[in-house]
């Protein structure tokens, strides 16, 4: 019987495989330490803020509680309702986006209340996680100091993670950052006269 065409495929394959996965057990094995993580979303394509309610979903799970304070936007009633439990606390520190809001005072007012809520929670040893949405826009405007906020997370109780949102992070934050992703647009609808739709952009 001859062999198929398809086997000298299968078997390096498996060769590639097997080298593979033998790496990879070795990073695990290696991967030892667990401490608690300064997560960072940024860049200009969709799906920061997302990606961080799915943590925060994800650490429900686990029955930790959770702190959401979200910064400039209004809110997201339709994520709070979903997540809204006994585990979670939310708070909404913005009164709209900064193009709308047009007070540069009232802004900066808002987004301290923001970081006081945030210092307190991190503070909070019975806190899991805590997620500070589009933190990085009232840092690009300068509406908070970079050096406060780094100071909250290292002044935060052990066992619990950070996560910050929002175009624009500044350089520190992402060399503070333990995990740090930049969203980049390929391609959005918006750009081709599409509006913002229900379960997709809110």
């Amino acid at each position: 019987m001859n062999p198929s065409p398809d086997e000298p495929l299968e078997a390096e394959h498996r060769e590639r495989m097997k080298v593979l996965q033998a790496e990879m057990h070795a990073k695990i094995a290696a991967a030892r330490e667990q401490r608690d993580l300064l997560i960072v979303h940024t860049g200009d394509g969709k799906g920061k803020s997302t990606a961080a309610f799915g943590l925060v979903a994800r650490m429900l799970g686990h029955g930790g509680r959770c702190a959401v304070i979200q910064f400039i936007k209004a809110g997201d009633a339709a994520i709070e309702r979903t997540l809204r439990g006994p585990l979670l606390q939310w708070h909404q520190v913005g009164d709209g986006f900064t193009w709308d809001t047009q007070n540069r005072a009232a802004d900066i007012a808002r987004c301290r209340e923001g970081l006081a809520l945030a210092a307190g929670y991190l503070r909070d040893p019975a806190i899991r996680l805590v997620l500070l949405d589009e933190l990085n826009i009232a840092l690009a405007y300068d509406y908070l100091p970079l050096a406060e906020v780094l100071a909250a997370w290292r002044g935060h109780a052990p066992g619990k993670h950070l996560v910050i949102t929002g175009r624009g992070a500044p350089a520190g934050l992402i060399a503070a950052a333990d995990l740090a992703t930049e969203m980049r647009v390929l391609k959005h609808p918006f750009d081709a006269g599409v509006k913002a739709q229900a379960g997709i952009e809110f």
